[in-house]
């Protein structure tokens, strides 16, 4: 068959079945966007072996299988739980104090790179004095006295924004 035949002959099958497609995706999702973006993705993955599709028993059937798993695939990605509001908020989110953060940024990278690396595992890693040790090839009494030296330099530093650092 040829291409052109191939390209028409999908092209009638898409025209066929999407509606039925997407109000299968509207009651499956709840939303009419979501639903239009299913279908469009499960027409491209049927699209990219249609050679394939046409020929099996039920190409009808062989795409709502298609339009299940799409779905349910995008329901186990994390950003799937977004929505959108009617109205955005006021203000701004109290969130953490991004000056902070830079400035701690800042202040960890004038550490010496073994106390800086002692920091990093310990604490934004959350790791222990022993996983630390073993990381690093120093003994445990080497990552306290590291720890506690490169803890009060960053005091120092950092200076009346250290109640907040436990955020980060």
């Amino acid at each position: 068959m040829s291409t052109a035949n191939t390209l028409d002959e999908f092209q009638g099958f898409a025209r066929a079945l999407t509606p039925r497609l997407f109000r299968t995706a509207l009651l499956m999702s709840g939303d009419w966007h979501l639903a239009e973006d299913l279908v469009q993705t499960v027409l491209g993955k049927i699209f990219s072996s249609w050679s394939r599709v046409r020929r099996a028993d039920s190409p009808e059937a062989y795409a709502h299988t298609v339009l299940m798993r799409t779905y349910i695939s995008h329901r186990r990605l994390r950003r799937s739980s977004e929505r959108p509001v009617a109205a955005l908020p006021e203000h701004a989110s109290s969130g953490p104090d991004s000056a902070l953060r830079v400035t701690l940024l800042a202040a960890l990278a004038e550490l010496p790179p073994r106390d800086r690396a002692v920091v990093v595992l310990r604490y934004w890693e959350d790791r222990s004095v022993e996983e630390t040790a073993s990381v690093l090839g120093m003994t445990k009494g080497s990552v306290r006295n590291r720890s506690s030296r490169a803890l009060a330099r960053l005091r120092r530093t950092i200076g009346d924004g250290q109640d907040s650092i436990a955020v980060y």
